[in-house]
C-alpha cells in the first residue's frame, strides 16, 4: 500500500529534476545569445595641418597612411548544451509546474480535510464517552437509590413485623392469662359439683365391688376409666394399687358392673376420661 509520504516524495523529486533541466537550458540559451566582443582599434594622436595655411612654404600634402587591416573576427562559439526550450516546451513545463502546484494544493487540502475529520472523530468519540460515562453515573446513582429504598422498606417491614409479633405475643399472653383465669374461675366454681359427682361414682363402684377374701383393710387403688356419653364404661385400667391380683380384678369387675355411671349434675362437667382414687374403706 502506497503511503502519502512516498507519493509526495516522488512529486518533489520530479519537480526538482525539471527545475534543474530548465536551469541548464536557460544557461545554454544565454551563452548562445551573448554578442561577440568588439574588434580592437589603434589609437593615433595627430593634428592635420593644411599646407596652404602655412605661410612661405609650400609642401606637398603627405599621403595618408592606409588604414590598418581590420582584425579577423573570430568565429562565434558553437552553443554548448541542449538547445533552449521552445514556446511549446515552456508552456508544457509551466503546465507541469501548475499541475504540480495544484496537486500539492490538493494534497494539502486533503491533509487539512483529514486532520479536520480526525478532529471531528476525536470530538465525537470524546462526546460519546462523556455521554456513556454520564449514563453510567446516572444508572449507578439510580441503582444506589433503588437499593437504599429497598433497604429502607426492608427495615420498615422488619420493624412492622417485630411490632406485629410483639403485639401478637402480647395478645397471646393476654388470651392465655384470660383463659387461665376463666378456667381457674370455672374450676373454682365447679369444684364442689365435680367432687360430688366423683363421690357418686366411687359410691356406685363400692356398692358393685365384691370384696375377695384376700383383701386387706385400707385398700387404695388409682383407676383410669373411659366412658361414653350416657355413662357406659368402655375401658378400665388400674394403676397404683396396694391389693393383690384378686383385688385388682375384683375392682375392675366392679367398675364394669357399676356402668352406666351416674351423670354429672352439670353437663359441662362430663369427661370421657376419669381418674378415680378408689378407697372402699
Amino acid at each position: 500500500m502506497e503511503r502519502p509520504g512516498d507519493r509526495w516524495f516522488s512529486v518533489g523529486l520530479s519537480v526538482l529534476l525539471h527545475l534543474m533541466l530548465l536551469a541548464a537550458l536557460v544557461y545554454g540559451w544565454m551563452l548562445f545569445r551573448r554578442p561577440p566582443p568588439p574588434a580592437p582599434t589603434l589609437a593615433i594622436d595627430a593634428t592635420v595641418v593644411d599646407a596652404r595655411a602655412v605661410p612661405g612654404e609650400t609642401r606637398p600634402l603627405p599621403t595618408p597612411a592606409p588604414p590598418p587591416p581590420e582584425p579577423k573576427s573570430e568565429p562565434e562559439p558553437e552553443p554548448q548544451g541542449p538547445p533552449p526550450p521552445n514556446a511549446d516546451e515552456l508552456t508544457r513545463r509551466e503546465q507541469e509546474r501548475a499541475a504540480a502546484a495544484a496537486a500539492e494544493q490538493h494534497a494539502a487540502e486533503e491533509r487539512a480535510a483529514q486532520a479536520q475529520a480526525a478532529q471531528r472523530l476525536a470530538a465525537e468519540e470524546a462526546r460519546r464517552r462523556l455521554e456513556e460515562q454520564r449514563k453510567a453515573d446516572a444508572q449507578h446513582k439510580a441503582e444506589e437509590r433503588r437499593k437504599a429504598e429497598e433497604q429502607r422498606r426492608a427495615t420498615d417491614r422488619a420493624a412492622q413485623e417485630q411490632k406485629a409479633e410483639a403485639a401478637r405475643q402480647a395478645g397471646e399472653r393476654e388470651d392465655l392469662r384470660r383463659s387461665l383465669a376463666v378456667e381457674e374461675q370455672a374450676r373454682a366454681a365447679r369444684g364442689p359439683a365435680l367432687a360430688s359427682w366423683q363421690a357418686q361414682i366411687q359410691a356406685r363402684i363400692s356398692r358393685a365391688w365384691l370384696r375377695p377374701p384376700t383383701a386387706r383393710p385400707g385398700i387404695e387403688c388409682d383407676l383410669d376409666v373411659t366412658q361414653v356419653p350416657g355413662g357406659t364404661v368402655t375401658k378400665v385400667s388400674i394403676g397404683q394399687c396396694n391389693g393383690d391380683q384378686a383385688v385388682r380384678e375384683s375392682i375392675e369387675a366392679a367398675v364394669y358392673r357399676a356402668s352406666p355411671l351416674p351423670p354429672p349434675p352439670d353437663p359441662s362437667l362430663f369427661d370421657t376420661d376419669l381418674h378415680i382414687h378408689f378407697k372402699p374403706d
